[in-house]
């Protein structure tokens, strides 16, 4: 099971290195990367990561607001950790519940403890492997490994499964989007892909191809944010061949 995590950090150098260095750990997936306090309180209300990284030698005042603020829109906050070159804000931090307070450059040893630390007090729990779609005295169970993906039609939802028989459900799209295991990502306003099945990502023409069937998903551009993320968790365990 991966971790979620946003990071705000205006400087392009120390996220890329924190991102490297999530990325050895395997299960930490990046949901997005803000420049600015604002921008990253929006990135948390959007995709609610379980972690945020908040480099506070920038707008520290500021970000601890936005901490604050954080109360007003959502009852589980992410455990946000903070980074500095210097302890100048530790106090600050703590005091504002910080799970953790990392010093650049980086000590591998004492950000390993960290995460293990972070493992262990909130631990994941496994997610369902399988959905009930009801209908008055009918209950369909569907086993999400073998979802290729969801479709909306108006008020109804559609699942199309790899043996390419199609389930029907009488709710929206938007009602399973919170129900399904993480690698179902929302790529389009009538879509939603289990990514497990996603053989190419071309932006160019703005459409994902999936294995096992001949068919390919648009993806729109309010949520290219999102198949972005998908490309770099996919990226992460491919070889890479540079054209």
């Amino acid at each position: 099971m991966e971790y979620s995590y946003t990071i705000i950090d205006p400087d392009a150098v120390s996220n890329l290195q924190l991102s490297t260095f999530l990325a050895e750990y395997g299960d930490f997936n990046c949901s997005g990367i803000s420049e600015t306090p604002d921008d990253g309180l929006n990135l948390i209300l959007k995709f609610s990561p379980d972690i945020v990284f908040v480099n506070l030698d920038h707008n520290a005042q500021l970000l601890f607001q936005k901490v604050i603020e954080l109360h007003q829109y959502i009852t589980d906050l992410p455990l946000i950790i903070g980074i500095s070159k210097t302890k100048n804000h530790a106090y600050d931090a703590i005091k504002n519940g910080f799970f953790d307070y990392w010093l650049q450059p980086f000590n591998e040893f004492d950000v390993r403890k960290s995460l293990l630390k972070l493992k262990r007090k909130f631990p994941k729990e496994k997610e369902p492997q399988t959905i009930c779609l009801k209908s008055y005295n009918d209950f369909h169970y569907l086993n999400t490994e073998d979802i290729l993906y969801l479709q909306a039609d108006n008020n109804t939802t559609e699942f199309f499964m790899k043996d390419g028989s199609v389930a029907n459900a009488y709710k929206t799209l938007k009602t399973f989007e919170k129900q399904l295991p993480k690698n179902f990502v929302r790529i389009h306003q009538s879509y939603i892909v289990n990514t497990n099945y996603v053989s190419r990502i071309n932006f160019g023409k703005s459409i994902c191809s999936l294995k096992k069937v001949d068919k390919k998903l648009p993806f729109s551009k309010s949520y290219k944010e999102r198949v972005n993320q998908l490309k770099q968790t996919l990226s992460k365990n491919s070889i890479s061949s540079l054209n």
